[in-house]
């Protein structure tokens, strides 16, 4: 892995789980660095979907939970945003099927579907949520590498 490298997972799941599993998705930031903060750790960044808001396709899609490290404080003093509408998963479920590395199961070109019609939705979407500079500032690194998965 390059320097500033962070491992990204997409988890899939049956349903939405109860307040102990989440607790137990939320302690994955335990084992997470911050950006560029240790040589021996990376920063994880997991987004886990309910298999059933993302097959069948549909755009925009929606994500059960986004772990971070720029949400962590939320999310271990027990904020957490509720299910909502990922606009970038259209472009991140398009890369893995490309690219993926199964940890468990199958690989993701057989769980989920093409969606090329909504990566190309997807983009415009994922871009606008940078209206203005309080959106980015602080934030270029990842704003960068955003713009960068679209291509």
């Amino acid at each position: 892995m390059k320097p500033r490298s962070e491992i990204d997972l997409l988890m899939t799941i049956a349903a939405l789980p109860g307040e102990a599993v989440w607790r137990a998705l939320v302690d994955l930031l335990d084992v997470s660095a911050l950006s560029g903060s240790t040589a021996h750790m990376c920063p994880l960044e997991a987004t886990i979907v309910v298999r059933g808001a993302v097959v069948s396709w549909r755009h925009p899609a929606r994500r059960a939970l986004q772990l971070d490290e720029w949400l962590s404080h939320d999310l271990r003093a027990g904020i957490v945003e509720p299910p909502c509408v990922g606009h970038d998963l259209a472009i991140l479920l398009t890369k893995i099927r490309r690219h993926d590395v199964a940890l468990l199961g199958s690989r993701a070109a057989a769980r989920f579907e093409s969606v090329p019609r909504a990566f190309v939705a997807a983009l415009p979407a994922t871009v606008a949520q940078w209206h203005a500079e309080r959106d980015w500032r602080g934030d270029e690194y990842d704003v960068v590498l955003a713009h960068t998965r679209i291509q």
